[in-house]
């Protein structure tokens, strides 16, 4: 039987999502339950990352601390977690100190063999579900509850460099010497991914989002080759699981960062309903390429935090008159995720730029 939650306050994200009208853009921030904010350093002291991250009540907590601090001006909650969550499932071993690191990274295509043959992810990733449910519950209703999970290229990246990389050779080389290979690893990630999002939604996640963080490393083709297939299938996947076990059909998100070259792609065939964009491509470029198919979200530069209040407020008010004047849905939102200087305050004040300037008419 579903779990009963509060009523929801305020649904601007998720009817944004949709493509309906609104009276502001909703606003949320990638990592807003993070570094930068004294409260979550403060549970960090006591517990280790992944610790955080498989405690229920830890997540749950952390994740309602944004919520907790800025009152009103936040319009989604995201739940705290990881992308790497998966290739732990898979039966990899993560390490945060402070970056990621994969003790035993895969170094050909004979070290698959090593993975789970079959990701069960009730049992390795429950904890995760039992976290949304919880903070589902916590949030009262207040605003959405949005799950996640990082793309398969991304992931596949990680597990084959061992961890962040300035060039990707390791795991370039992987799709060009050994394309089939990547390929077929790509994919047993992407349904690993298909499993882990509907157990979201079936926990209480009310918006789903990929994160393709590492898109920016290939070219068109290559992007097109071995990335946007396990999008589509992701998108595809959860879309026909969701019917199918009579579960509610969340919007989803896709954030392939620095892949604005593939917008168009996207749009047109990649079964979003939101497209995120960083903040190397203006909203009305963004707009034109990709016409009413979707919803935009972002997409400003996230190191004009540091700027000061004139610099935020600049930017916040040309980011909304990009989007506002181009038409279209829109999320505002940072370029990419919020960095750990940034001071709690300054982001309060982009929050609340955004509720002035994205107002429309």
């Amino acid at each position: 039987m579903a779990t009963a939650f509060p009523p929801l306050e305020n649904d601007l994200l998720l009817r944004a999502a949709r493509g309906e009208a609104v009276e502001r853009a909703p606003v949320w921030v990638m990592r807003q339950a993070g570094r930068y904010l004294p409260e979550f350093r403060k549970v960090r002291e006591s517990h280790e990352f992944f610790e955080v991250c498989r405690t229920p009540e830890l997540a749950t907590l952390v994740t309602l601390q944004p919520i907790e601090r800025y009152t009103g001006l936040l319009d989604a909650s995201i739940i705290f977690s990881d992308i790497l969550v998966i290739p732990q499932a898979m039966g990899m071993e993560v390490q945060m100190n402070p970056g990621p690191h994969f003790p035993e990274p895969l170094v050909t295509p004979e070290d698959v063999n090593k993975l789970s043959p079959v990701v069960d992810v009730n049992k390795e990733l429950g904890y995760v579900f039992e976290a949304i449910t919880m903070t589902r519950k916590e949030l009262k209703g207040r605003v959405p509850l949005i799950g996640f999970c990082g793309a398969p290229w991304t992931l596949f990246a990680y597990m084959i460099e061992g961890g962040g990389s300035k060039g990707f050779q390791k795991a370039k080389t992987w799709i060009f010497r050994y394309p089939e290979e990547s390929k077929a690893l790509l994919l047993r990630i992407a349904d690993v991914c298909v499993d882990f999002l509907v157990g979201q939604v079936k926990a209480g996640a009310q918006l789903l989002q990929v994160f393709d963080s590492w898109a920016s490393e290939l070219s068109p083709h290559d992007f097109k080759l071995f990335t946007f297939p396990t999008l589509q299938r992701i998108a595809e996947g959860v879309r026909s699981r969701l019917v199918a076990e009579k579960l509610p059909v969340v919007p989803m998100t896709c954030f392939a960062k620095g892949a604005n070259h593939s917008l168009g792609l996207l749009a047109e065939h990649g079964g979003y309903d939101v497209l995120g964009l960083d903040w190397c491509i203006e909203p009305a470029e963004a707009r034109r390429i990709v016409g009413d198919k979707v919803t935009l979200q972002g997409n400003m530069d996230p190191i004009l935090l540091y700027g000061g209040r004139d610099a935020i407020e600049s930017a916040v008010k040309r980011m909304s008159e990009g989007f506002n004047s181009s038409g279209g849905g829109w999320i505002a939102n940072l370029g990419h995720g919020i960095t750990p200087g940034v001071d709690p305050e300054d982001l309060r004040w982009f929050l609340e730029c955004v509720h002035k300037y994205s107002k429309r008419a």
